[in-house]
């Protein structure tokens, strides 16, 4: 099944399906949900047989509203969580695209998981700064940050010694999945992101863009 038309973008900012959609998520109904992320500023809701229900959201800061909607998943009760990178947030909706609630205290969330189950615990992908004035700015990521399932802060990885690609390191965590190991699988937009991290410096080869972190489980005494 093909989602719009290859080659033909809606018009910008639009709210149509699509202008460089960015991320898709599966309802426990079975209903797909598109986030729109660039170009468009919405999430888009289709039935299992591909027609459009209905879409929401609009350019902004508000509830509701969107800078770059870069990633989505749903939970087992069919709460939609999308990432909304450039307001430094993840907001939480119904089923119905009504604004529930939003996560802060998050810079530039880039990816975002969910194990399957009820409650589960959430894993979010932070870009660290780009800009010159705070790119060298501890404590604001790259990181992966792991939530519960009411938005508090669990844990963290990475963001100690800034961006890189060494162990413990990210430059750019796009996407995240996790096994049932509880291992974790994160891609990053490497090769994109070096130079706008490090613009005085040649870009690494090679330059790693999948990184696994195996979950490490404590002995007891």
């Amino acid at each position: 099944m093909v989602l719009g038309i290859p080659g033909k973008p809606a018009p910008y900012m639009s709210q149509e399906p699509f202008h460089r959609c960015t991320h898709t998520a599966l309802s426990p109904e079975g209903d797909l949900y598109v986030s729109d992320g660039y170009g468009n500023a919405c999430i888009h809701k289709f039935s299992a047989d591909g027609k459009l229900i209905f879409s929401w959201g609009s350019l902004g800061t508000g509830p509701g509203e969107f800078n770059i909607p870069h990633n989505i998943c749903c939970d087992a009760d069919g709460w939609v969580y999308v990432a909304d990178r450039e307001s430094h947030r993840v907001q939480v909706f119904d089923g119905n695209g009504k604004f529930e609630t939003q996560w802060n205290n998050l810079h530039r969330p880039s990816g975002i998981f969910m194990p399957p189950g009820k409650c589960p615990i959430c894993y979010i992908g932070e870009c660290g700064p780009v800009m010159a004035v705070n790119r060298e700015v501890p404590n604001l990521g790259p990181r992966i940050s792991i939530v519960d399932n009411d938005g508090q802060l669990l844990a963290r990885i990475g963001d100690i010694s800034g961006a890189g690609y060494e162990p413990g390191q990210f430059i750019s965590p796009h996407g995240i999945a996790v096994d049932s190991r509880g291992d974790v699988y994160v891609a990053e937009v490497s090769a994109t992101a070096w130079p706008q991290l490090r613009p005085s410096e040649p870009v690494p080869n090679p330059l790693p863009s999948l990184r696994k972190m195996l979950r490490v489980l404590a002995s007891r005494a």
